[in-house]
């Protein structure tokens, strides 16, 4: 008797960021899947609001039209089932819970806001697909425009994970720095790391950490400058993962520290959706590399949505339903 062939899944996700709406369509077979379809949209959901926790009324429709664009391709597409998950903007913005009611009732998507143990979990399950993080623990952090998410993890499990209120949209919107940054300025920045990040130190020193792999836009955008900035075109993007050399990070970042936005949104590599909140970045970065021993620095293409098309996949008795 003739086996039954399995037809392939297509299923969606959408990571509804703070900087960005992400779309990833993959195609899943058993415990496999294969992207077939990527797409990202710059939103700002924070712009003018994030840092009293609200949702502006012009981001708040770019975030609804960014999601009537991506239930169009999922239509096209013909793709069975999609799920959907927010993060900082919408989980800490007092109409957050309006956007998500705006979705349902004018989209009819249906949006899970997730705490940030939950997205930080996510990123983990995403990141250790593109890297080998090997025995010795690493710490993986991403840096989102409202949030910023750090673990420390090694291939079989992550020890200590922790979601801080420090991603690169809020802290620009607190601190209004000048433009090109001053010394002060992040020398105020620094200031209110180190005050944040106090508990993170002390479990990196504890774990001994001497590298970080970072995941998402920051570090895609530092590897596409270097990238550009040594005038040879590098397949860095077609790989999982990116492994920095000190020298030409040290390079990229003087160069961004001593230009103002203007002279950004011209230089190669650097999209303009991060032409103003690379430069928060480059201080959480050096701040890390100031603070920590470290030895090596890479960067994951696989993040957040990875982790939950993985996550999905894994959670064979009750996946399906969950993505209705």
């Amino acid at each position: 008797m003739a086996k039954t062939k399995l037809i392939p899944l297509l299923i969606g996700v959408i990571d509804l960021g703070t900087n960005t709406f992400n779309l990833l369509i993959a195609e899943v077979e058993q415990d496999n899947y294969r992207v077939i379809h990527k797409k990202k949209i710059s939103v700002k959901l924070g712009e003018g609001g994030i840092s009293k926790d609200f949702i502006a009324p012009i981001p708040f429709q770019r975030g609804l039209d960014a999601l009537r664009k991506y239930k169009n391709i999922l239509r096209s597409m013909s793709v069975d089932c999609f799920y959907a998950v927010a993060t900082s903007a919408i989980r800490s913005a007092h109409n957050g819970s309006e956007f998500v009611e705006k979705a349902k009732s004018e989209l009819q998507i249906n949006i899970n806001v997730i705490d940030g143990d939950t997205e930080a979990d996510l990123i983990y399950k995403g990141v250790r697909q593109a890297i080998d993080l090997g025995e010795k623990p690493k710490l993986i952090i991403d840096i989102g425009g409202g949030s910023t998410e750090f673990i420390i993890a090694n291939r079989q499990e992550d020890f200590w994970r922790k979601s801080y209120q420090i991603g690169a949209a809020r802290i620009l919107e607190t601190f209004l720095p000048n433009d090109p940054i001053t010394i002060e300025d992040v020398n105020d920045i620094d200031a209110h790391l180190f005050d944040t990040l106090e508990e993170m130190l002390q479990m990196c020193e504890a774990y001994e950490i001497d590298s970080i792999v970072g995941s998402s836009g920051s570090f895609d955008t530092l590897a596409e400058m270097i990238s550009f900035n040594k005038e040879s075109r590098t397949s860095w993007d077609k790989e999982s993962f990116y492994a920095f050399d000190f020298d030409d990070y040290s390079e990229v970042q003087s160069l961004i520290y001593s230009s103002t936005l203007q002279e950004r949104l011209g230089m190669k590599g650097l999209v303009p959706m991060r032409a103003d909140m690379i430069v928060v970045s480059i201080i959480i970065i050096n701040f890390l590399l100031n603070k920590l021993p470290l030895n090596n620095m890479y960067q994951s293409s696989y993040a957040l949505k990875e982790g939950l098309i993985k996550s999905l996949i894994n959670n064979s008795d009750g996946w399906r339903k969950s993505l209705l």
